[in-house]
């Protein structure tokens, strides 16, 4: 699980450091440009980093659900060659599918306006700026969305399903109680993320809710990476005794 949850820090912090040291810049000099390559750079390594983490919580999903549903199979089957597959192939899956837009919106032309209503290069505030036809790679952009973030879900879901069920049937309060320990963290990280991800991609926009979206993308941004270090350390036991003992430390100074 730590395996697992390392690699989703890893796609947090490319996710941040794409986006908020550039977006620091702009709001301190209330304002900023970047090329076309910067921008559809940026665009490559965010999305990236959103596919690395859809698929991950998926495995993450899976991990939980042969841990609890066959737990003595767990051992054999969840071994660490199985994974990094598991690991590897979420961000193989997300560079593929990312360069294949970002090579068509390369060969986009773009002169109908110079400036991202964004405060990072997003698919819709990208396309915005284009004088193209655009219906090809908008259709190409639904099926990837499908593709990434709806089929992850559902796999979640089911796995999920299937891991209440068997909770539900145990005989013992204390193994119940236990079953939703294990996956409590994971589920809580699952609602945040998609939470806050399909309230900005799945609901209808336009040009009068960019603000909105703005917003709402920010809590997307800033709010899922800040939170799943909290959620996941107050699973770790080391972590909650060093608190304790600062806690203890600085209240006995004052």
């Amino acid at each position: 699980m730590y395996f697992f949850i390392s690699n989703l820090s890893l796609a947090d912090l490319i996710l941040t450091t794409s986006i908020v040291p550039n977006m620091l810049v702009i709001i301190w000099s209330e304002g900023g440009s970047m090329s076309i390559y910067g921008c559809i750079s940026q665009f490559f390594f965010v999305f990236v980093s959103t596919c690395a983490q859809c698929y991950t919580l998926m495995v993450m999903s899976l991990d939980r659900y042969l841990a609890i549903c066959l737990p003595l199979r767990y051992s054999s089957i969840m071994n660490m060659t199985l994974c990094i597959q598991m690991v590897f192939i979420p961000w193989l899956v997300g560079i593929i599918y990312v360069k294949i837009e970002v090579i068509l919106i390369s060969q986009l032309q773009f002169c109908s306006s110079n400036i991202v209503d964004h405060f990072f290069c997003d698919f819709a505030p990208i396309l915005a700026l284009t004088s193209s036809d655009v219906n090809v790679l908008t259709w190409l952009d639904f099926s990837l969305a499908i593709a990434v973030s709806y089929l992850p879900l559902v796999c979640i879901a089911v796995s999920y399903i299937c891991i209440f069920i068997v909770i539900f049937k145990m005989s013992s309060s204390k193994g119940r109680r236990k079953a939703f320990s294990t996956c409590s963290s994971h589920l809580l990280v699952v609602c945040i993320y998609y939470g806050s991800l399909i309230a900005i991609y799945a609901s209808p926009s336009s040009v009068n809710e960019f603000y909105e979206n703005k917003l709402k993308s920010l809590l997307y941004i800033m709010l899922t990476p800040f939170t799943n270090p909290i959620i996941y350390s107050m699973r770790n036991k080391e972590i909650i005794e060093t608190m304790k003992s600062f806690y203890i430390k600085r209240k006995l100074k004052l």
